[in-house]
């Protein structure tokens, strides 16, 4: 494992890392997004148990069951939107680590780039300057 400067770190290593970052990166994403999708539909299952909460109250001859339905529904639904609102907010840290952690290893990715430009004798020198991973 390198120095966590990159001092140590060949070009080859650095993009390796730097793609390896990039994946990490893209992954928090994509858990991002659908935590995001996640707590709106706790949201709306929110919304609909307390709608359907007030309709089993007006419901005489059903309203035991139904209040006692919707009740259970709702506490699940509260319960449910709390835990995605927690994972809503784990992954924007996880997202924000990850960016920074990317952002890291693409500048230790252009030092080595930067050092195997002055070594002409590296054999791991891209040809013609800078390379950049394909996404």
């Amino acid at each position: 494992m390198p120095d966590k400067d990159g001092a140590d770190q060949t070009t080859a290593d650095a993009l390796a890392e730097w793609r390896q970052a990039e994946q990490a990166a893209a992954i928090a994403r994509r858990g991002r997004v659908a935590a995001q999708a996640a707590k709106e539909a706790a949201d709306t299952a929110t919304e609909a148990a307390q709608k359907t909460a007030a309709a089993a109250k007006a419901a005489l001859d059903a309203a035991t069951l139904a209040e006692s339905s919707a009740a259970d529904t709702a506490r699940a639904a509260r319960a449910v939107a709390q835990a995605t609102r927690a994972d809503l907010a784990s992954s924007d840290s996880d997202v924000a680590l990850s960016d920074v952690g990317e952002a890291e290893a693409h500048q230790r990715y252009r030092d080595a780039v930067d050092r195997a430009a002055m070594r002409p004798d590296d054999a791991s020198r891209p040809v013609g300057g800078r390379t950049q991973p394909k996404a």
